[in-house]
């Protein structure tokens, strides 16, 4: 069984599964994250959705690639936690399946593409200060143990 982390389902409402990878991305004694700005700004471990046809290394890649602009290497599964949530920009009640990865990045290529994204780069605890949502806290807790 997969951990729920958050906010515990609306009774009665139908949630759509929505696969994702999210990426734990070390650099040196930091940490690469995203900060989405949209109506709610967030500091979020790079990742999104599994598209239809992807692999989810091959998600993980595009994603990482789309919200920091740098390449990724040595990729590994760590775990993976749901949450349920209602998704704005899809007009989507999702029960969010999170895969969690730790991967190398190996050099920033672009800035990111991904409208209202930008790239921050934290230390352990202001990242942990600073994620938004708890299943992304709870494995960078993991992985810094």
């Amino acid at each position: 069984m997969i951990r729920r982390t958050g906010e515990t389902p609306e009774p009665g409402q139908r949630y759509t599964p929505r696969p994702g990878v999210y990426a734990i991305l070390p650099l040196q004694r930091r940490f690469l994250m995203t900060l989405e700005m949209a109506e709610e700004t967030e500091v979020q471990l790079p990742g999104g959705g599994i598209e239809a046809g992807e692999s989810p290394l091959q998600a993980l890649h595009r994603e990482v690639l789309e919200e920091t602009g740098w390449r990724i290497a040595r990729p590994r599964r760590l775990g993976a936690f749901r949450r349920f949530t209602y998704m704005k920009d899809y007009d989507l009640w999702a029960q969010k399946i999170c895969h969690v990865y730790v991967a190398h990045p190996v050099r920033q290529i672009a800035a990111p593409t991904e409208p209202h994204h930008a790239t921050l780069v934290l230390s352990a605890s202001e990242a942990l200060a600073t994620l938004t949502n708890e299943g992304d806290r709870l494995f960078l807790q993991r992985h810094l143990r």
